[in-house]
């Protein structure tokens, strides 16, 4: 197995796939409770529902998915095949999430819930053949917090495209009519993310090939995944990262919106702004763990988010230039830890693999996407349920002190409570890069040595720089 470094060109391909991934995800993620709760309108609770319930659903489809793309031989590979197929229908579901149609009561809800569990089943099949796609790139760990950096640099550029173009064209395109102006506008931005996934398929390349026990049966998987202790805290890492992240920006909105008084241009350049930090310090992730293990880089960068939390919930809503001073801190300690724990994730399988002799990439990750979707799930939860018990209301001028207040802790403390055991789970992870090293020479030492660097020789692997 070569470790020369990957291409810029690979990086930035398979940066886009998660980029085209966010096109749709981050919309989820700022904009649906807002426009469930304030466009579509249906209460907080009921969303808090919507968003929990979809992952029951998860919980059986994600292992079955990652079995399946474990099983895929294609002369594309395991996994970027799905990047070809799926895409357009994704698409289509998430402007139909989007989508305001005529009805009242019941039906409006079933209508919330259905579409949502489209889009749901819909993007499991794209990414989690994507996630998995991130553990057979390469078997460099070193190489993978490069492109892991890369790709969440493109997710940045996604996250800005939706918070700087989103809410000024479901304005413009509109034209006062927030449910039309969604609707189209994430039409837009759909069609954007289907060319993104585009040109991750054609440009990246799978490496890291399974062994023959990929074939078994997907109980076999889990109880093989099941003895290795590092993944089972990696799910931890992923789902509390998640719940942090989801959290503050699910919350982001509300908070420039009725704690600092922004207008519809200042609340896109505050979640603008943090976008940008969240990008600059995922670009400084890769050069700090040159020089230090990552895992340190990773906890340091906790410590310092925890931090900054902590004293923006100190800071009144009246210094809203203070307040967003450190809510872009917050976003570039954030930008320094995301690509780190998704190279965390690749490592935990390489453990292993070297502790089991299995290789089990596709449910791996599909494990680690349940537990993010659950990061998902729980915030958006929290968040409805939080806002409803806090005396939310949607369309007013003034909301409450207790709603305020609920608000201002969903983006601070909240989250800074989470990164504390955050913390606590990568110390409890234990294998730093040095570790990481001996893993990877032995699993090379192990592989056949005629082992080929692509699935079919018509599809070969560009050249490395």
């Amino acid at each position: 197995m070569s470790s020369a470094r990957l291409s810029i060109i690979e990086k930035i391909g398979f940066g886009m796939g998660d980029a085209g991934n966010n096109m749709t995800f981050a919309a989820v993620v700022m904009y649906l409770s807002y426009f469930y709760t304030d466009v579509y309108g249906i209460s907080p609770a009921v969303v808090g529902t919507i968003f929990l319930s979809m992952r029951f659903v998860d919980a059986v489809t994600d292992p079955l998915m990652g079995a399946l793309a474990d099983k895929t031989r294609s002369r594309w590979g395991r996994f970027r095949p799905y990047l070809l197929f799926m895409p357009v229908p994704l698409a289509v579901a998430c402007v139909l999430m989007f989508t305001t149609p005529d009805l009242s009561g019941t039906a409006k809800i079933a209508y919330a819930f259905a579409t949502y569990f489209i889009m749901s089943l819909l993007y499991t099949a794209v990414n989690i053949p994507y996630c998995a796609l991130g553990g057979v790139v390469t078997d460099d760990h070193r190489e993978r917090v490069s492109f892991q950096s890369w790709r969440f640099i493109l997710v940045g550029v996604a996250y800005l495209i939706l918070n700087s173009g989103l809410m000024p064209m479901v304005e413009w395109i509109g034209g006062g009519d927030e449910a039309l102006g969604f609707q189209y506008s994430m039409t837009i931005m759909s069609v954007i993310g289907v060319a993104m996934f585009l040109f991750c398929f054609v440009t990246v390349r799978e490496r890291v090939h399974p062994s023959p026990q990929t074939q078994e049966k997907l109980s076999v998987k889990l109880k093989a995944l099941a003895v290795n202790i590092k993944w089972r805290i990696v799910l931890g890492v992923t789902f509390l990262q998640a719940l942090q992240f989801f959290l503050r920006q699910g919350a982001a909105i509300y908070f420039a919106t009725y704690v600092l008084g922004f207008s519809a241009m200042g609340i896109s350049a505050f979640i603008t702004a943090g976008a940008l930090a969240s990008i600059a310090g995922t670009a400084l992730s890769p050069r700090l763990s040159q020089h230090l293990s990552k895992r340190k880089v990773f906890q340091a960068s906790t410590l310092a988010l925890i931090a900054a939390s902590c004293l923006l919930f100190l800071v009144p809503g009246q210094w809203a230039i203070v307040a967003s001073l450190l809510f872009v801190l917050v976003s570039f300690m954030h930008g320094i830890g995301a690509p780190i724990s998704w190279a965390l994730m690749a490592d935990a399988e390489d453990y292993g693999e070297w502790k089991t002799g299995r290789r089990n990439t596709g449910v791996s990750f599909a494990g680690n996407l349940f537990f993010l979707k659950m990061g998902l799930a729980i915030s958006g939860g929290m968040i409805g349920f939080l806002l409803s018990w806090g005396g939310y209301q949607a369309n007013v001028d003034q909301q409450s002190d207790s709603a305020l207040l609920v608000i201002s802790l969903l983006l601070t403390l909240i989250p800074a409570a989470v990164c504390l055991l955050m913390f606590w789970a990568t110390y409890l992870f234990g294998l730093n890069d040095d570790d990481m090293d001996e893993v990877r020479s032995d699993l090379q030492a192990r592989r056949p040595a005629d082992e080929t660097p692509s699935d079919s020789a018509d599809d070969p692997s560009p050249a490395y720089t």
